[in-house]
């Protein structure tokens, strides 16, 4: 069995607050990821909520700056917020920008050199995280839930979307919602999947909505009208048409005046929280 390492732990509203760190099979290296689990995983498994970061984040962004832990321990939800990409790996450019390589996996599973052989981050949440948390910690497998922001609300999305048995809840915060039609998508594809578009089609929400559907409770996107990126990078409106023809529920909220930041995230997080308990059940709303 994979074996965990305690980094760090913290109490913090009654649970505990934890940073991990183990040797990753899907990526080839160490990975690190944080963990909150409420004073009730204390008494019996309780809900999970994967939390996935943007681009530049490590696994301490969202739980340093989000403030969510207090109202996750009063719902009694746990929250994993594992790192955005593999590190430290020589890998010429990986360290050259901020829309590829280090902190910016994007939640795929590469297939072209030289990123194949560690850049699988799709494989990585979905297979490896949940075995090591049903290996570990009291989690009741039943009630999962997938959240993120900017690229983590794009992997939140098409992981959901290609996972409905497992993931019965997702919202995301200033999602990528159309990766194949973003400057930072596009670049990050052609790097890690190649230039035959259709391997990107699996990483793409819109399209995942399309072909899929969803059937599970509406998609809740916060989005900031004040976000630098949101008519290049973004781009909701896709999401939305895409939402719209297929019949799936979407609860899209424009909030005025909010940018791309933390501030932003911190401001709407307590709602995240509640729908997502909502949805989850057996939780105190």
């Amino acid at each position: 069995m994979n074996t965990i390492k305690n980094i760090r732990q913290h109490s913090c509203f009654g649970g505990q607050q934890y940073i991990y760190s183990h040797h990753s099979t899907s990526t080839e290296c160490t990975m690190r990821f944080g963990l909150f689990l409420p004073p009730q995983a204390e008494i019996s498994p309780v809900p999970l909520l994967y939390w996935l970061s943007g681009l530049t984040c490590t696994e301490e962004n969202f739980i340093i700056k989000a403030g969510a832990q207090r109202v996750a321990a009063e719902l009694g939800i746990a929250i994993l917020t594992p790192d955005t990409s593999p590190r430290n790996l020589n890998i010429p450019g990986e360290n050259d920008s901020d829309d590829l390589g280090s902190g910016a996996g994007f939640y795929v599973d590469a297939t072209e050199a030289p990123w194949a052989k560690n850049y699988n981050m799709y494989t990585y949440i979905t297979k490896e995280l949940p075995a090591l948390v049903s290996a570990y910690f009291p989690i009741d497998q039943e009630r999962i839930g997938i959240f993120g922001h900017s690229m983590g609300g794009h992997g939140a999305l098409t992981i959901a979307l290609r996972h409905p048995d497992y993931y019965k809840s997702v919202s995301a915060f200033s999602p990528i919602c159309s990766p194949m039609r973003s400057p930072w998508g596009i670049k990050a594809f052609e790097h890690y999947l190649g230039f035959d578009k259709t391997k990107w089609q699996d990483y793409d929400s819109t399209l995942l909505i399309t072909s899929r559907g969803w059937k599970g409770p509406s998609l809740l996107i916060d989005q900031g009208t004040n976000d630098p990126f949101l008519e290049t990078q973004l781009k909701p409106e896709l999401l939305s048409t895409a939402c719209d023809a297929a019949n799936v529920k979407l609860n899209l909220r424009l909030q005025k005046g909010y940018d791309h930041s933390y501030f932003f995230i911190a401001t709407f997080i307590e709602d995240h929280l509640r729908f997502h308990a909502k949805v989850l059940q057996g939780c105190n709303i």
